[in-house]
């Protein structure tokens, strides 16, 4: 059934209210952290204009009223350590798994994993995951687009906040339903959709008016009639369907294997698809510190230029008086102009704004991110042991819902992607019908490992000792075979670089017979050397 615009249009609007509540809160984190990234939400709700000028002078004139930088560093600080710890592009940090694989099943999911790692990181994820990290601390949340791009590979792209709306077919699930409104002229909309796809107005206005901007909507959503394996575009579980929001026409109407849009949360609101990141409880002091440089920029106006006061005899005249150097100023009396001595107090203004900027930057987490050492002075192996621990505590709640809400749903539309395209391999036949999930190796995770990986270590110590004390059974407590596959699995040793268990035992048996055959050549000429001596 081909998709009604009028109903998506009026859906649309019902979009529009419902993230009315957040708006406001929104509009505040960004004007105190990145105020060129809220463009748009200055005027909520009205139609996205021409994209070289859209609320350029708001977004100028809030960027000049951010009078101190606190908020933008951390922000940034914050945003950077969410990527490196999340999807770093040094080391691979998507595994996947079925749940005990055979060697054969570990070998293949292995590979996939990494055909899919260096293609995300080949593409431009790491530009728009970075743009994307910065709108999840400002506004808590962000849409991700992810799609197969012309040439192969991954296509990401960020779909800008301000115009876009969210809504979960679930009561409190993950968010599937994404509308987003965007401005084409009319001369890049025929381009894009073709003519004859356009309507018949905006067809007219391509011979008169080529540059004259329209209002288009791109609506992804789930369809509840779908078939699960569909191969055609209105038979596929998400459709995705764009229109003329002017005219309410039908433009694409296309579908997907899996969501193509990702929208991971930071703090949801209760009964809302939307949240809030954690700029917004910062806030409080970002205000305030902003107030607070504001009167101190004023103070330290009046402390160099100086305030003086004037008695208005008739001869000297206020309103005229310039003070400044090599001016002279006709007085009647010496004392008819002074100095006027300002009653501020710096010391006070300054122990405020170091206090606001320390808070800002503890509940942004920018005071144990970023390096706390000296110049010149290496951190010991025990400082970057605690360190590490203690940002795996800070990051760690928010990895349980990134991971869950963004990773997950990034891996699994990428593998979706990949698979399709034919550049996985053929997969054993022994995981048909079987359930591949996710799992991940990122610094973060690899540090919630790293307690495992410890664990294992004091206890093989402990049953060290006790071997050297004489209870030599103490080891029969212990499979070290699988303890060295469980610690290579841990500490993300790629599953090539271990061999599957038939292999280990042809090993351990050659060995074994090349020593036996060795003992026996030795004995055999121990016993010819005695013959030999004795015959002698």
């Amino acid at each position: 059934m081909p998709a009604d615009a009028i109903k998506l249009i009026k859906r649309l609007e019902q979009l529009k209210t419902r993230r009315s509540v957040v708006e406001s809160e929104w509009r505040d984190c960004y004007r105190y952290t990145y105020p060129l990234r809220g463009v748009g939400l200055e005027t909520s709700g009205s139609a996205p204009s021409d994209p070289a000028t859209q609320n350029a002078s708001t977004a100028q004139s809030n960027q000049a009223d951010l009078l101190d930088s606190t908020g933008t560093d951390s922000a940034r600080t914050l945003a950077a350590a969410l990527q490196a710890g999340l999807t770093p592009s040094n080391s691979r940090w998507p595994l996947l798994d079925v749940g005990n694989p055979s060697d054969e099943e570990r070998l293949w999911l292995d590979d996939a994993a990494d055909t899919i790692w260096e293609n995300i990181h080949a593409s431009n994820f790491d530009a728009v995951g970075f743009e994307c990290m910065l709108d999840m601390v400002g506004a808590g949340m962000f849409p991700m687009f992810v799609d197969e791009a012309p040439g192969g590979g991954y296509r990401f792209e960020e779909w800008p906040l301000a115009n876009s709306y969210f809504a979960a077919s679930t009561p409190g699930g993950p968010i599937d339903t994404v509308f987003n409104e965007f401005p084409l002229s009319v001369e890049q909309a025929a381009k894009d959709y073709g003519v004859d796809k356009l309507s018949e107005k905006t067809r007219k206005l391509l011979e008169d008016k080529p540059d004259e901007i329209l209002h288009f909507v791109r609506c992804v959503y789930p369809r509840n009639a779908a078939a699960p394996a569909g191969k055609f575009a209105r038979n596929m579980p998400y459709a995705a369907v764009h229109i003329e929001r002017d005219h309410k026409h039908v433009v694409r109407e296309a579908g997907y294997h899996e969501l193509p849009l990702i929208v991971p949360r930071w703090n949801p609101v209760p009964g809302s698809a939307y949240a809030f990141g954690p700029t917004s409880e910062a806030k409080p002091d970002l205000k305030t510190l902003n107030e607070t440089v504001k009167y101190v920029l004023a103070n330290a106006d009046l402390a160099t230029a100086g305030m003086w006061g004037a008695v208005d005899d008739g001869v000297l005249n206020p309103k005229s008086v310039r003070v400044g150097p090599r001016k002279i100023i006709i007085m009647a009396e010496r004392d008819n102009l002074w100095p006027l001595a300002p009653a501020s107090k710096f010391d006070i203004a300054v122990l405020e704004i170091d206090r606001l900027q320390r808070n800002i930057r503890k509940i942004l987490m920018a005071d144990q991110l970023e390096p706390q050492q000296k110049a010149g002075t290496p951190p010991t192996a025990t400082e970057i042991v605690v360190r590490v621990e203690l940002i795996r505590q800070l990051l760690g709640p928010v990895y349980g819902r990134m991971q869950s809400e963004y990773l997950q749903a990034l891996v699994r539309r990428c593998f979706g992607i990949a698979f399709r395209a034919g550049v996985l391999g053929r997969p054993p036949r022994s995981l048909a019908g079987r359930e591949i999930f996710v799992r991940y190796n990122s610094p973060i995770a690899r540090a919630q490992k790293a307690v495992d990986v410890a664990a294992m270590d004091r206890y093989e110590a402990s049953l060290g000792m006790q071997a050297q004390a004489g209870l030599t059974d103490a080891v029969d407590m212990y499979d070290w075979d699988e303890s060295r596959r469980v610690r290579a699995e841990l500490l993300g040793v790629p599953a090539k670089l271990i061999p599957d268990r038939e292999a280990v035992d042809k090993t351990r048996k050659d060995r074994a017979d090349a020593q036996a055959k060795v003992a026996q050549t030795n004995m055999l000429m121990d016993t010819a050397g005695k013959m030999a001596v004795k015959a002698a």
